[in-house]
């Protein structure tokens, strides 16, 4: 795992103030942004609600001369303003985050912004996990008990548009994925669902949970009802506990 050292920063979100915005017209997996290097610079996007795993990322890229962190986010709304703002080429995105988990949080990023390419960095490697993140379409998957040299060799993959996968996914684990394809709780949900699942879990009201994701109130009845008839739900407290179970929130 990653370790890292300094002060650590003073908010916990380190959105806005503490990010390096770089011009997003300098790098789109396209020509190199200084005339001097022969690798393009490839713009990096942090999402992690752990300070000290972001700041130990960011130490190891400033090591490097063609990987630059122009955000940082500690949960998933924020990761897609920045995203918005500093149009990455990469994003390396923990599996369990406030707001928006790291699986729905790769398909929104997937879906405004196609040619993104999305590094998992997560503790979690449950089959179940990793199988739904590679339905996604995720083609990047390290542990955080990995060694760095793994973290930046995934990154290189990434970078010319192909796969990396740590030691987590065996080869046959990836043959499964492509003989067959088991339904998975996570894929029961939709998006939508999945995402009201995750707010409702984290303590919010259904008029929170409206104002937050920007629908009425009886469309987040509607959502919560239909993932709880799904899953087979009864109770909120039902609802918490396939939540943490999933790693949609930690407990």
């Amino acid at each position: 795992m990653l370790t890292n050292s300094g002060p650590a920063p003073g908010c916990r979100l380190c959105v806005r103030k503490r990010w390096r915005k770089i011009s997003a017209s300098q790098s789109d997996f396209g020509e190199p942004t200084d005339r001097n290097m022969t690798t393009p610079i490839r713009r990096i996007l942090l999402v992690d609600d752990h300070d000290a795993v972001r700041r130990g990322v960011r130490q190891l890229l400033d090591t490097t001369p063609y990987y630059q962190v122009v955000g940082e986010a500690a949960d998933g709304r924020t990761a897609i303003e920045l995203a918005r703002e500093t149009r990455p080429d990469i994003a390396i995105l923990d599996y369990s985050i406030p707001d928006l988990n790291g699986f729905d949080l790769s398909h929104a990023l997937k879906r405004e912004f196609p040619r993104i390419e999305i590094l998992i960095y997560t503790m979690h490697d449950r089959e179940e996990i990793v199988m739904g993140l590679l339905r996604a379409g995720i083609r990047g998957f390290v542990l955080k008990s990995d060694t760095e040299e793994h973290l930046i060799a995934a990154l290189d993959a990434l970078s010319i548009r192909r796969s990396y996968f740590s030691g987590a996914i065996s080869d046959a684990l990836l043959n499964q994925f492509l003989e067959s394809k088991p339904a998975s709780l996570a894929s029961i949900l939709t998006h939508r669902e999945r995402e009201v699942v995750q707010q409702v879990a984290e303590g919010r009201i259904n008029k929170e949970i409206a104002h937050r994701l920007s629908i009425s109130v009886k469309t987040v009845e509607t959502h919560r009802a239909s993932a709880m008839r799904k899953l087979k739900l009864r109770t909120t407290a039902d609802l918490v506990r396939y939540a943490v179970r999933n790693q949609l929130i930690q407990p």
